[in-house]
């Protein structure tokens, strides 16, 4: 694992929360993007070289709905920066560390992510990400 990649914040919503977030961090949200997959709006700040993401459920199947649900508005997850998340899934598989994916999937900010299991982590929700590569054509 590379760095600290973001952390993601669960809210109600997305719209009070940008302005939140603005004012606590001096700054305006950079970019918006919906994960339609995983019923999820997103918006991200850049503090320093980390990020903060902000996650709105957009329907109730999403996991973002059932955690607000269950535990409120909070940290969702940790993310790390990592080269190859294949490599980096079978190591932390062999390690034994539960994965809640068997493939990576799209995610945000053009990323390849999968997450760790909470109860394989001491009860924090772990993602690594990496970059998607960009077709040079």
């Amino acid at each position: 694992m590379k760095k600290i990649e973001h952390i993601g914040i669960a809210v109600k919503n997305l719209d009070e929360s940008n302005e939140l977030f603005a004012a606590l961090l001096g700054e305006k949200h950079y970019k918006i993007e919906e994960v339609t997959s995983e019923f999820v709006k997103t918006s991200f700040f850049k503090v320093g070289p980390n990020k903060i993401e902000l996650l709105e459920a957009t329907d109730d199947k999403s996991a973002i709905a059932k955690y607000l649900e269950k535990k409120g508005e909070g940290v969702h997850h940790i993310a790390f920066a990592v080269d190859d998340i294949r490599a980096e899934m079978k190591r932390l598989e062999e390690q034994g560390f539960r994965l809640l994916n068997k493939e990576p999937k799209r995610g945000a900010d053009n990323k390849w992510v999968c997450f760790v299991h909470p109860k394989s982590a001491n009860g924090v929700l772990v993602e690594l990400c990496q970059d998607i590569e960009l077709d040079k054509s």
